[in-house]
């Protein structure tokens, strides 16, 4: 980047004009990529990777760039910064987006065979697959693009394999049936984040069990019928007296005249139902458990296409929906149908294909997960993981202290495929390396025959993700120099699925490092969740969702980035609208026109100049405030309150007060002395104010720091601005800010009173405090300045002067005399008008709130609006009143 001075800041911001080019100059500049081999502290960052299906949402957009800006804090303060980028091959998302799109040109998975379908999926992730790392530039994100990582990258599967065969060799992965989540649709295992639970109305039917040898039965109820082919027992809680004489006895099951035993279990809800549970454990994850503690046999209905198995007798090959009406049917016809009640209910589905998820016993490949929960656990007791918000730390240990063996195979052909293979006897082995067909096994002799036809897990690859990305299992250069990471920003529904997952892969597969070295990351921020205008989830199905390009193309991608974290609290979640972003856009255009301003008088400004000058010594103990604020904001991750103080600093103190302020004193007719030091102050503010803004709005900052006097390179890698270089002085700040109560208290009484703005006026402060008559006095010359007045009086005994309006401030009361000033009878008809319309206004309102058709029937945020206007008028109200106390 040239350090060459452009000519003249343009009028106005056009962040279209910008935001490109000065992207394009970073990337031309390689200044993303970072070092293994410098002598500064690392600082890494591993950006939680999207799928690769994946397109930039409001979520994704405040979680890059909460990243982007501690990044850029952490270059500017002298660290060695590394934000790793990447992909996630996302094996469900990806195979089910390519599969639906061969059906519609009439071709099946099947059909083309597993090697052609993975070579079709490859050209579609060449063609599609990164849009949304080129998002991520638009929206600023400063990643080393050069180490851009893909989970399917050969370098990453093969430490995929590692790490498999790793755990294969300790005894830690097992085959064997468990209970797992299945697509019928996509015939495969799905993992509980690949899962929604969807409102929708159903039916819940009650089922009658005959006691066997008696005439009575037991009622139970379920929203799947056909599920009772598959039941082993029936369960109730054993303090249930209605049912104490039947534990231990035996029912017959209907359909299937199968015996069924009654047993007791706690878990079982009295006061829910009939308060007694069909057993399927087969088929239902509570059932699994009470079927494992009460020693009931597993019995399978399912296929994995959903028709219902042999197990089912006269029902075997029936559609599960088709077997639910004929189940319910048989039943009906044999007098054991109760009644059937119209629920509504969540229904798990699968995220891909939509179809309703069935619990399935299946054969799959597990990891034991109790010996990699231990460590993972004592990391964040013992305070080397910490998360931010600290409350997210019970989800954590929740899921780690009561962790059950992790599923990691997928009937999938798009990702990892599990490098086990079996001989001709069906004996497994695991290898890193490639067997082939007819080698002879490792550990028998006898030939290899095929490879296992199972797929891993995709949290089985981005759980080694903050080290895999580094080089692992090779002890390179990066892995000494950027592991272990300081700090991972990710979403709180991936706490366990992915989280507790990279803390175990640390622990386990890092064994060369010391213990305390471990850890994946050492602060774990949960961000917050981004809702619509009115509190609701954003979601396509929804039709809520707002788009961050858009937003980019319309306001600028700082004015995003700005108002994302202005408008995002610390473990709070955030509604958001478009209008929001207008803030961020603001504090653009704010910031461009004082720069602007501030350029017009800074042509051949001195080095430093010994600020003398109240106001220059007040705006310098602002800086050093503001950048100990923070950098202490930065530095602890509270991101609002940083957005927060640099809004407060830069609109507040250097816009509408120091520039204000300063104005006669840069005037050509100015003393010459007094310029310079104002000059020589107003650039050093702007130097400091561009750097600390610089990681929240990239964009701008770059653009103006080419314009500031004595700069050179680009603001990204500047030094981050030292506090020490500039002086706290509290006693001036006390004083300023008593002079601008002051002058803030005069121009609202001018507001209410109506007073012209130019007309100057004669003030009077009763001082009961010393010190607020000191600081008045002092900064006399300011307060008649910013205040338009032609007299100041100060003193502790003043009279309040007849037909004055007054003020209350912190050590005294203004005095405002309007007599002559204003037309006092004119002015309290127009007060008195303008009460009588807010008491009608107000009138209006309340009738309207108070009807309870509107408050109900209206939508959510329509009321809310009402609300918010009615407080405004009473506030109106209550200003207009004080007004005509004022004039008597």
């Amino acid at each position: 980047m040239s350090d060459a001075k452009p000519v003249e800041l343009a009028k106005a911001y056009e962040a279209a004009q910008v935001e490109d080019r000065v992207y394009q100059e970073w990337m031309d500049a390689d200044l993303f990529r970072a070092d293994a081999r410098s002598d500064k502290p690392p600082f890494t960052i591993m950006i939680p990777p999207p799928n690769v299906t994946g397109v930039l949402h409001m979520g994704h957009a405040l979680n890059n760039t909460l990243q982007d800006i501690v990044i850029r804090h952490r270059r500017m303060a002298g660290y060695e910064a590394l934000w790793v980028p990447g992909t996630d091959h996302a094996g469900i998302a990806t195979q089910a987006v390519v599969e639906k799109r061969l059906l519609e040109e009439g071709t099946q998975r099947k059909e083309m065979g597993r090697e052609a379908f993975v070579a079709e999926v490859w050209k579609w992730r060449e063609h599609h697959g990164d849009v949304i790392l080129k998002q991520l530039r638009k929206l600023g994100c400063s990643c080393d693009w050069s180490r851009t990582k893909f989970t399917l990258d050969e370098d990453m599967s093969h430490a995929v394999r590692t790490a498999f065969v790793r755990l294969w060799e300790k005894g830690l992965v097992y085959r064997g049936a468990r209970l797992v989540n299945w697509d019928c649709t996509l015939q495969t295992a799905v993992s509980d984040d690949e899962i929604e639970y969807v409102p929708r109305k159903g039916k819940l039917w009650y089922l009658r069990y005959p006691v066997k040898g008696e005439d009575r039965f037991v009622e139970v109820a379920t929203t799947r019928p056909e599920t009772m082919l598959g039941d082993t027992g029936v369960a109730v809680h054993p303090t249930d007296k209605r049912y104490g004489d039947l534990v231990g006895r035996t029912l017959v099951l209907p359909l299937m005249g199968r015996e069924i035993p009654v047993v007791a279990d706690e878990s079982v809800d009295p006061e829910y139902g009939t308060g007694a549970v069909k057993v399927t454990p087969g088929h239902d994850p509570a059932d699994y458990e009470r079927g494992a503690r009460h020693g009931l046999p597993i019995i399978n209905i399912l296929e994995p296409n959903g028709t219902l198995s042999a197990e089912t007798g006269d029902f075997a090959g029936q559609p599960r929906y088709e077997a639910r009406k004929n189940v319910v049917a048989a039943l009906d016809e044999l007098g054991l149908l109760g009644k059937i009640e119209e629920i509504e209910h969540n229904v798990a589905l699968s995220d891909r294909s939509k179809d309703a998820i069935e619990p399935l016993v299946s054969e799959q490949w597990f990891v034991k997960m109790e010996p990699l929960a231990v460590p993972a656990i004592a990391a964040v007791k013992t305070g080397r993981l910490q998360f931010a918000p600290p409350r997210w730390e019970k989800v954590y240990l929740d899921w780690l202290e009561n962790v059950r063996d992790w599923c990691i195979s997928r009937q999938l052909w798009w990702g990892h495929r599990i490098p086990v293979w079996y001989d001709e006897d069906n004996v497994p082995t695991a290898s890193v390396l490639d067997l082939e067909i007819g080698a002879p096994h490792p550990e028998t002799g006898k030939p290899i025959v095929r490879q296992d036809e199972d797929v891993l897990d995709t949290w089985a690859s981005s759980w080694l993700w903050p080290f895999s990305t580094l080089g692992w299992p090779e002890r390179t250069e990066d892995l000494a120099k950027f592991y272990p990471t300081q700090f991972l920003s990710t979403a709180r529904e991936i706490i366990y699925l992915w989280v507790a997952r990279m803390v175990m892969a640390g622990y386990e597969l890092l064994d060369h490092l010391p213990e305390e070295q471990r850890v994946p990351f050492s602060t774990c921020y949960i961000n917050a969740t981004v809702l619509d205008g009115i509190g609701r989830r954003m979601s396509k199905s929804a039709g809520n969702g707002i788009d961050p390009i858009e937003m980019i193309d319309k306001y600028g991608a700082d004015a995003v980035r700005y108002s994302l974290t202005m408008l995002t609290r610390e473990g709070q979640d955030t509604k958001l609208s478009e209008n929001r972003f207008e803030l961020g856009q603001r504090f653009c255009n704010k910031i461009w026109n004082a720069t602007r301003f501030a350029l017009g008088n800074l042509d051949g400004v001195p080095d430093e100049v010994p600020a003398t000058a109240f106001e220059d010594r007040w705006i310098l103990s602002r800086a050093r405030a503001t950048i100990v604020s923070v950098t202490d904001s930065l530095d602890n991750y509270h991101f609002h309150d940083g957005a927060q103080e640099l809004y407060r600093f830069f609109w507040n103190d250097v816009c509408d007060w120091y520039l204000e302020v300063v104005k006669r004193r840069l005037a050509d007719n100015a003393d010459p002395a007094d310029r310079e030091a104002a000059r020589a102050t107003l650039a050093r503010v702007l130097s400091a104010s561009v750097r600390i803004m610089h990681p929240y709005l990239p964009f701008l900052t770059e653009e103006l720091w080419r314009f500031l006097p004595g700069t050179s390179g680009p603001v990204m890698v500047a030094d981050w601005p030292d506090a020490e270089a500039f002086a706290r002085d509290e006693a001036v700040e006390r004083d300023f800010e008593q002079m601008q109560d002051a002058v803030s208290a005069v121009r609202n009484v001018r507001s209410a009173m109506n007073v012209p703005p130019g007309k100057k006026i004669r003030l009077f402060v009763k001082a009961e405090d010393p010190d607020l008559a000191r600081s008045l006095d002092s900064a006399r010359e300011l307060v008649m300045a910013l205040a338009r007045l032609d007299e100041l009086t100060v003193g502790p005994d003043l009279e309040r002067p007849a037909g004055s309006a007054s003020a209350v401030i912190r050590g005294g009361t203004l005095y405002v005399p309007l007599e002559g000033v204003i037309d006092l009878d004119v002015e309290r008809a127009r007060l008195h008008k303008e009460r009588d319309r807010l008491t009608n206004m107000i009138g209006g309102a309340e009738k309207k709130l108070a009807n309870e058709n509107f408050v109900s029937r209206a939508k959510p945020e329509v009321v809310a609006n009402e609300r918010e206007k009615l407080d405004s008028l009473r506030g109106d109200l209550e200003k207009v009143g004080a007004a005509l106390a004022d004039l008597g």
